[in-house]
């Protein structure tokens, strides 16, 4: 940890640069096993707190803070002996609401729900840098000084919370804890992972992500799956007049339009591993070099980036740079599919009917329960965007979506023997199949071809084939 000693000099230099909240006069309490880590921050902390106490384990801080009031708690999640949500919660309950930064070397979602229901007003994942304890330090006394309105607003109460968030529908306890994330995080400059099935919302959650952040800049989407080896890092980083055949002028790449915003890179497991370690040097160097170029450009972009692909498994296969997914799983999100959401089809149902009635001009459907039932019966393995496309099919032809979902799987079911017994030539099979899947992606060929387990190229061919045909 010999560098963290040189990154805590420049975090005392930086405390002690503005008019803050008046720390000489506050108490901060650091809680973590690591003894190299309590001591360094002790001393780095010193010279711009009142009081700076080190505790190992809770027990220890428990006893400390007997004795004394700390306005602020930097602990670990991970403390030996009793956990440091579950003694900060109780804490927090006994003696009101002190800020707390929960330091944590496990980026897991459910670690940063816990963290955030127990009252963290922000998180860090080991190693840090000192600068980044030191913005969430200075943040909190700030809010103490000011009280920011956006800080009252992302700690409005649940039961404020509007069940429509930025677009993201459902009640159940997963949904309502991605938006608590959501809200939690959105207006610091951290990078986010977002992994989840084919069309369970996840641009939705990017985009929350970024109305909610209060950047001025633009939401940039990409995707990295779409776009070809070749062109992705010109269309990323622009390039200069001449820098490749067909280069005729210089062009601005998509960090330059999002800067001060969001960059959104859908599928980014799909992205070469050659574009891969330019992204990696663009996290670590906070600037671009246009193609051709030889200047730095600096930028303030914060990066999402989404995929329904394990980039672990990824990484253990080679196919992923590993230092690129710890750069980007700095808060992993994951979006739960449709089945593990049930309760929430009737609102997505209604919602849906509701929203596409009024684009589409026509007359809202009627969900009974037995409807409803229906719905809640299907497997839906495109998920939400299956749901969705459901809905307007039936809403265009005034069918019935229940009675709809019970055909599909119906047709689905004596399909299967037949295909087996061998009634269907083959290649009639795999085309129905492959034309299923690409209506449940509306479209998509990319995202077609990764359910299918196929490339993208195999199947436009296919799909040109058949349209000859």
């Amino acid at each position: 940890m010999g560098a963290r000693a040189d990154g805590l000099a420049n975090f005392a230099r930086g405390l002690g640069s503005e008019e803050i909240f008046p720390m000489r006069m506050a108490s901060v309490l650091i809680v973590d096993s690591d003894p190299e880590i309590r001591n360094s921050l002790q001393r780095g902390l010193r010279k711009y707190f009142g009081l700076v106490e080190t505790a190992e384990d809770a027990e220890t801080a428990e006893t400390l803070h007997k004795r004394c009031y700390f306005d602020l708690i930097i602990a670990d999640i991970c403390l030996p002996g009793r956990p440091g949500v579950e003694w900060v919660t109780e804490l927090r309950e006994r003696s009101g609401q002190m800020g707390v930064i929960f330091m944590t070397a496990d980026a897991d979602f459910e670690k940063a729900v816990s963290a955030l229901r127990a009252g963290a007003i922000d998180f860090i994942m080991k190693p840090f840098r000192m600068e980044q304890l030191m913005t969430a330090t200075k943040r909190y006394f700030k809010r103490q000084q000011g009280r920011s309105s956006d800080f009252v607003l992302r700690r409005k109460p649940q039961a404020e919370q509007n069940l429509d968030f930025s677009g993201i529908v459902g009640s159940c306890e997963k949904i309502k804890d991605v938006c608590q994330v959501v809200r939690q995080v959105a207006p610091m400059p951290s990078t986010v992972l977002i992994e989840g099935e084919s069309g369970t919302g996840k641009e939705l959650v990017a985009r929350a992500l970024h109305d909610w952040s209060g950047r001025s800049g633009s939401f940039v989407p990409i995707n990295c799956g779409a776009i070809s080896a070749e062109l992705l890092e010109s269309e990323l980083f622009g390039h200069i007049k001449g820098a490749f055949t067909g280069a005729h002028q210089a062009r601005d790449g998509l960090f330059t339009y999002a800067n001060g915003g969001t960059l959104f890179l859908d599928e980014i497991g799909e992205m070469p591993l050659s574009m891969q370690a330019h992204l990696l040097r663009v996290l670590e160097e906070r600037s671009i070099r246009p193609v051709g170029s030889n200047r730095e450009i600096p930028v303030d972009v914060r990066i999402i980036a989404v995929t329904n692909r394990d980039l672990a498994e990824q990484v253990h296969n080679g196919s992923f740079r590993e230092d690129l997914y710890y750069r980007l799983n700095v808060l992993l999100i994951r979006m739960p599919s449709l089945r593990e959401r049930l309760d929430d089809i009737p609102t997505l149902a209604k919602h849906f009917v509701d929203t596409l009635a009024a684009e589409l001009g026509v007359e809202a459907l009627s969900l009974d329960e037995a409807e409803i039932s229906r719905l809640c019966a299907h497997d839906w393995p495109g998920n939400v965007r299956e749901l969705k496309n459901v809905i307007e099919r039936c809403l265009l032809l005034g069918s019935s979506p229940g009675q709809y979902v019970m055909e599909l799987a119906g047709s689905k079911a004596t399909a299967e023997p037949s295909e087996v017994n061998g009634e269907l030539p083959l290649a009639q099979v795999e085309k129905l199949h492959i034309l299923r899947v690409l209506e449940l992606e509306d479209g998509n060929k990319s995202a077609a071809a990764r359910l299918l387990g196929i490339s993208r190229k195999t199947l436009e061919r296919k799909v040109q084939l058949w349209s000859r045909g």
